[in-house]
């Protein structure tokens, strides 16, 4: 066999392997996550009601949810379960995803990865809590208060979960602003010194994102870019203890 020859096989062994090494851990994953759906149906009902109490606890008198299609009482705490099954297999998934991709990075990278890993979890999650115990109830009574007179409110459940997952994502999502910006700096796009002077923009920048990805109310946007500013400083700090090498980057740029 020619050289070419044998670098080819290399080529095609390797996109193999790591092509199975991929299936495997996807394999595991939608395992992980179908076992955990399973434990979770007998109490799709309670998930419900716990996702929906924020709601519920805020609807005026004699006013309950709604269903509007027939199936929805039935389907709607199903895809709850499946959700939630989702979300508590996130540190594995990531896990999964951190595995495949640790051997292609050198050891002061893996060192870098490990916490940020552990980071974006405990920071996903912090989002979420913070939505369910503190911006639902300051959203959810804005809403019911200001309903014109004569209307009843009566959510239907699957549009309500709907929403209530957006903002869950939404929320979990703001709160890996850290992570980002510690990842930014280490990929070498930016330093700590630049990012601080990028303060007003980003505050700016923070209000126009909860505009985007929450309602239509001066409250749940506040909620959102507030944490969000307070974590974009937080990463900043991060950045300059976890990556090394900011320092002499940012004296050749004040030298250039």
């Amino acid at each position: 066999m020619s050289e070419p020859e044998k670098s080819s096989g290399l080529g095609e062994g390797t996109l193999l392997s790591h092509l199975m090494e991929l299936r495997n851990r996807l394999l595991k994953m939608v395992i992980v996550i179908l076992v955990l759906f399973v434990c979770l149906v007998p109490f799709a009902e309670h998930l419900f009601t716990l996702v929906a109490t924020p709601l519920m606890d805020r609807l005026p008198e004699g006013t309950s949810m709604i269903a509007t299609q027939v199936a929805s009482p039935f389907l709607t705490p199903f895809k709850l379960s499946l959700a939630v099954a989702v979300f508590l297999a996130m540190p594995f998934l990531l896990y999964q995803a951190w595995a495949f991709v640790a051997p292609g990075l050198y050891k002061h990278e893996r060192r870098l990865m490990l916490p940020l890993m552990a980071s974006s979890i405990l920071l996903f999650y912090a989002g979420v809590a913070f939505a369910y115990y503190v911006v639902f109830p300051l959203m959810f009574g804005f809403f019911t208060a200001v309903a014109p007179s004569g209307v009843a409110v009566m959510t239907d459940i699957t549009a309500y979960l709907d929403f209530v997952l957006a903002l869950f994502f939404a929320f979990g999502l703001a709160f890996e602003v850290p992570v980002a910006t510690v990842l930014a700096v280490w990929a070498g796009f930016t330093t700590p010194a630049k990012l601080g002077q990028k303060r007003p923009y980003v505050l700016l920048s923070a209000f126009v994102l909860g505009m985007l990805l929450t309602p239509p109310d001066i409250i749940s946007q506040t909620l959102l870019a507030v944490p969000v500013y307070i974590l974009f400083e937080a990463g900043i700090i991060m950045a300059r203890i976890m990556v090394p090498g900011h320092k002499e980057v940012e004296a050749q740029q004040r030298e250039s």
